[in-house]
């Protein structure tokens, strides 16, 4: 029995360090480079939202979305943003898009998902980036002159990348970053671990390798399984070496983070249950709609 469970655990050891080996790299350049645009760049990014004009007209809706993916703040962060934008008189439907992307992507996840492969990280890219265009464009058909969100209880905060010693400014952050996403990292490694030894690659290949069943299926775990975008990578990396689909991937990668419990709370406060279903079911649609069109591609 004693042998049994050594051998056990020198398997699974075995997967982690293999799986740590491929990933670390990304997930330290990832909390880099994330904490570097956090500290230099946010400000930046935001001034340039707030500079939208409104003679961008639909071209907004584009601009948006793109400053969505690269503003590095979580959801918590990006709704008091996007309300201290509305009130500087930001419309919705460039609103929508900027935050929907900003749930979906952001500088650190960008170089988390290079550990997928180049594949990977253009269709992520991508499909993030179109589902925030055309949330912009379905919130600026349909409700027009009607407001979309309801950003009263939310006030821009304070920010915390204030020491005057900008190394320091930017060390602090980095910390703050590892203590966030570390331990994630390593559940989603020693998970990835457990899934390569103990479920057959037959198995994961025929739940997430057929297209449409596949894609249906990784849309739906992604809604309860997402916990932090670092965490999921070595999933998402095991999966596909497992026979996952490139679209059931691209599934999975919209779900998850625009599912994410934290975020579903706070969206639920600015949309109000209406909206809220309709987000709900754009997310879904979106997700399977895109794992189809991607592995039609592919």
């Amino acid at each position: 029995m004693i042998g049994t469970i050594r051998t056990e655990f020198v398997f699974v050891w075995y997967y982690f360090t293999v799986q740590l080996s491929h990933i670390f790299v990304y997930w330290v350049l990832g909390m880099l480079i994330g904490s570097a645009v956090s500290v230099f760049l946010k400000d930046r990014i935001h001034g340039a939202m707030r500079s939208l004009s409104t003679g961008s007209g639909t071209a907004g809706i584009f601009i948006a979305s793109a400053l969505g993916i690269a503003s590095p703040l979580c959801m918590y962060g990006t709704i008091p943003i996007a309300a201290s934008f509305s009130k500087g008189g930001i419309k919705d439907d460039w609103l929508a898009a900027f935050m929907m992307s900003s749930i979906l992507l952001n500088p650190q996840l960008i170089i988390y998902s290079a550990a997928l492969g180049t594949t990977a990280l253009i269709v992520r890219i991508v499909s993030c980036f179109l589902c925030g265009v055309v949330a912009g464009a379905l919130v600026r058909l349909i409700c027009k002159d009607k407001g979309y969100f309801t950003f009263k209880s939310f006030e821009e905060p304070k920010s915390r990348d204030t020491d005057p010693n900008m190394l320091l400014r930017f060390l602090k952050n980095l910390w703050r970053n590892i203590k966030a996403t570390g331990g994630y990292f390593l559940i989603g490694i020693l998970l990835s671990a457990l899934f390569q030894r103990y479920v057959p690659a037959d198995l994961m290949s025929r739940l997430f390798g057929n297209e449409a069943f596949g894609v249906f299926m990784a849309a739906t775990v992604g809604v309860p399984l997402y916990a932090c975008g670092g965490g999921t990578i070595p999933l998402l990396q095991g999966w596909l070496a497992q026979g996952m689909s490139m679209g059931s991937a691209a599934a999975f990668m919209i779900t998850g983070p625009a599912t994410k419990i934290t975020n579903l709370g706070a969206l639920k406060i600015v949309l109000g249950n209406r909206n809220f279903a309709v987000y709900i079911g754009f997310v879904m649609l979106s997700a399977m709609l895109t794992g189809l069109i991607v592995n039609l591609i592919a």
